[in-house]
């Protein structure tokens, strides 16, 4: 089995006038990491891999799950080509996952987050909002063979208010 969670990043400031992949989180996106990881921190099961877009509002995001999950730098990788908005380019990362690991936690961008959500799990979602987190089991043995899974958690900050 594998076990796949997506994480869209916090949400992030547009107010200094930066490039997208380095615009910050917002005060917001820190309260809203508290309540999903206060929820999330009694499912989560160690052994996973964390990777994440280089851009800062995704792996600040990140840094919030390492340092509260207790997770050690080798099990944490920022992935440039994880700073991405298509959700094939995102899939085709995911796939290239070691299958000797059976956990994978991928902090991301939409869209192309909702759509994987939507395209991989068994439970739709109009949208994957900032800091939403979504869990999707898989029956097979290898990364490169996830279709359609058994979406098992899904935690909206909003629903944790």
């Amino acid at each position: 089995m594998k076990r796949l969670i997506l994480v869209r990043h916090g949400k992030s400031s547009w107010d200094n006038n930066l490039p997208d992949h380095k615009r910050p989180l917002k005060k917001r996106a820190y309260n809203d990491a508290e309540l999903v990881l206060s929820a999330f921190q009694h499912f989560y099961q160690p052994g996973a891999l964390f990777w994440t877009s280089y851009a800062v509002r995704a792996h600040e995001t990140a840094k919030l799950f390492k340092e509260r999950l207790k997770i050690k730098d080798i099990d944490f990788k920022v992935k440039e080509d994880l700073y991405t908005f298509n959700q094939n380019e995102l899939l085709s990362e995911i796939k290239t996952c070691d299958n000797s690991r059976d956990k994978l936690i991928v902090f991301g961008h939409n869209p192309a987050m909702t759509i994987l959500v939507n395209s991989l799990g068994d439970k739709k979602l109009d949208n994957l909002p900032t800091t939403g987190l979504c869990v999707i089991d898989f029956e097979v043995d290898s990364w490169d063979q996830i279709r359609k899974g058994k979406t098992i958690l899904t935690l909206l900050p909003k629903n944790l208010r």
